[in-house]
């Protein structure tokens, strides 16, 4: 019991620093999956989580049996997505930006549930499950509307017997043989979520909006994310060199603890919900 109360002390007292340091600023904040854990999307780099090898943009593109095995995996995953739903620190986020304290929200989620929660300014760097493009024509698909087309051509998949629901969606499915992959209705071309595969750069304009965010707020708030993957230590270091303030929420170490100016290891739906009852509006 002693512990656990030192524990509480301590992140009641990192979090009152985090609000002396970030009153009164405009906040961009960085968001990882620890953001989405409360929400039922697990963390693939957080304590315990299982080894993942994802499949490749050079694989997905090359194979016609690795574009089966992606699209039975994503498929379920997607629809394991679409049954989550925002979390208290998504809520918190959209009512910093409403109440005119935070800039935006920069995510390294695929999941959608900024937008869903009300946030209005989201930078998805990693893309978004809620859509799919065409490879060779560019048309934008709605990834409901393609759900249908994949139940109605593979009718068994509506009910598989168990969904194990990884960070990207990336389920991992007993068995592709048979399925019929969807193609572009309006050409015949391939279909590709419009994700960033691993081995994929995420696009110039997309991280440029993700730098003028940051270059337009005061200070930085990374919230769930471990800071692994190079654009959010990217970020992190556009911040560092404006000397604006960085405050980091996460359960572990990260890459940018040496750099923020408070850290604080705790959960981020109750930091998240706690910063956002005490950050005075502007």
């Amino acid at each position: 019991m002693t512990t656990v109360l030192a524990q509480d002390a301590a992140t009641d007292a990192a979090v009152g620093h985090a609000v002396d340091v970030l009153a009164g600023r405009h906040i961009a904040v960085l968001t990882g999956a620890g953001v989405s854990t409360d929400s039922g999307i697990p963390d693939y780099r957080g304590k315990g989580a299982p080894v993942r090898t994802p499949m490749t943009a050079q694989q997905f593109l090359s194979s016609d049996a690795a574009r089966r095995r992606y699209w039975v995996g994503s498929h379920l995953g997607w629809r394991a997505f679409a049954a989550a739903r925002p979390n208290a620190g998504h809520e918190a986020l959209a009512a910093l930006e409403n109440s005119g304290v935070a800039t935006g929200v920069i995510t390294q989620n695929v999941d959608g549930l900024h937008v869903r929660a009300g946030s209005r300014r989201v930078v998805e760097l990693h893309g978004t499950m809620r859509r799919v493009l065409c490879t060779h024509c560019g048309q934008v698909f709605d990834r409901r509307d393609l759900a249908a087309r994949v139940e109605a051509d593979n009718p068994w998949i509506a009910i598989p017997d168990a969904v194990e629901l990884g960070p990207d969606g990336d389920v991992l499915p007993a068995s592709s043989d048979g399925f019929v992959v969807p193609d572009c209705s309006v050409c015949g071309g391939m279909l590709k979520p419009d994700v960033v595969f691993f081995g994929e750069y995420i696009p110039v304009a997309k991280f440029t909006e993700a730098e003028q965010l940051v270059h337009s707020s005061d200070a930085l708030l990374v919230a769930g994310s471990s800071l692994v993957v190079n654009s959010g230590i990217r970020l992190l270091e556009r911040a560092r060199r404006r000397k604006l303030p960085v405050v980091i929420v996460n359960r572990g170490e990260t890459r940018g603890d040496g750099h923020a100016t408070v850290k604080i290891d705790a959960g981020t739906s109750e930091v998240l919900r706690r910063l956002a009852e005490a950050l005075p509006a502007h």
